[in-house]
């Protein structure tokens, strides 16, 4: 129902999205619910800026689909309150946080500005991916951080994989994007893309998307990338490392593995990472450890007293370098929870 209405109506395009805005209000509130049920974010906001413009000019209803007429006649009174009309459908669809995004932050400049970021944010990703790889990388790292995260898997996985390390550094790096930079890198994009950058500003977590598009490819992969960054940012590739493979994610080292890494690790340093630990990483150190060490290290564990949280955290993280260090030698497999073993 998407792609059909999408595309019966060109919500891309602004008449497009006049005419999708002045269908819903013809069709009414509870209609216009069911509707954006079935429309993704990108197709909404198209619509709350038809519905901006109708509000500003409602006598162009008529001329914008002629084939609703007769149901458009008379609902000149109406496109006045169509803003809030196709606001309130959307809260019911899709949520009061979806619905304020779209219809309160969209930019004060022209529709065709917004029109021409979403060019960018729905281009092939492969076209992308070609555009980007002959950027400076923060300008690639401003790009991905910006459209939807899939599509910025998307188009990551089609840039040249030595391009990589420096562009994810700089994408973990960025939590504000200025306007005058998203306008410059607009330009820089519009001639082959056909795309402006819309002027306001845009609050990005780039190292949460970095972590999240590294998770995506194999641990071996990740482990490269990563290595790649600590030689330009030590203290930003630590930091993706730990994110990337955590204390819990040891629960997925084969029984070997585990085996492995136990007989590296200290035991009074496992003693603190497991205070507190969930029982699910418990049980699965246990399970490979002798039921005499089991259970010295279970006495040791309810005998200990009260311990800062930062000791555990720091204890965790040893452990957790430790396996990264067996993994780099070859001697354990670090696995992915979404990494299948046969």
């Amino acid at each position: 129902m998407s792609d059909a209405f999408s595309t019966a109506l060109g919500v891309s395009a602004g008449p497009g999205a006049q005419r999708a805005a002045a269908v819903l209000l013809g069709l009414g509130p509870e209609v216009a619910t069911q509707i954006f049920k079935s429309l993704d974010e990108s197709t909404v906001r198209q619509i709350a800026l038809g519905a901006r413009s109708l509000r500003k000019a409602p006598a162009a209803i008529p001329a914008a689909l002629s084939s609703f007429v007769k149901t458009m006649t008379g609902l000149d009174a109406e496109a006045v309150a169509g803003d809030s009309l196709l606001r309130d459908a959307a809260t019911k669809a899709l949520g009061q946080d979806v619905a304020r995004r779209v219809f309160e932050d969209l930019p004060a400049s022209s529709v065709a500005a917004e029109e021409g970021f979403t060019n960018i944010a729905n281009a092939d990703p492969e076209a992308l991916a070609l555009l980007l790889s002959r950027e400076q990388p923060q300008t690639a790292a401003v790009v991905l951080g910006t459209v939807a995260q899939a599509h910025a898997l998307a188009v990551l996985r089609h840039i040249p994989q030595a391009q990589r390390p420096q562009i994810l550094r700089r994408l973990a790096s960025l939590e504000t994007v200025a306007p005058e930079v998203l306008q410059e890198v607009g330009q820089a994009l519009s001639q082959e893309l056909g795309a402006a950058v819309p002027a306001n500003a845009r609050k990005l977590d780039g190292r949460n998307t970095a972590v999240n598009l590294l998770r995506s490819v194999p641990a071996a992969e990740q482990s490269e990338v990563v290595g790649e960054i600590e030689k330009d940012d030590p203290e930003l590739g630590a930091a993706l490392r730990s994110r990337l493979f955590t204390f819990d994610d040891l629960t997925h080292l084969s029984d070997r593995d585990m085996q492995t890494l136990i007989r590296e690790i200290d035991m009074t340093q496992l003693t603190v990472a497991l205070k507190g630990a969930p029982p699910a990483v418990k049980e699965r150190f246990l399970k490979n450890m002798s039921t005499r060490a089991g259970q010295m290290l279970e006495d040791e564990i309810g005998a200990m007293g009260p311990v800062k949280l930062a000791a555990v955290e720091a204890a965790q993280a040893e452990l957790v370098k430790t396996a990264f260090g067996l993994a780099e030698q070859g001697r354990i497999s670090i696995v992915n929870p979404t990494e299948r073993m046969v």
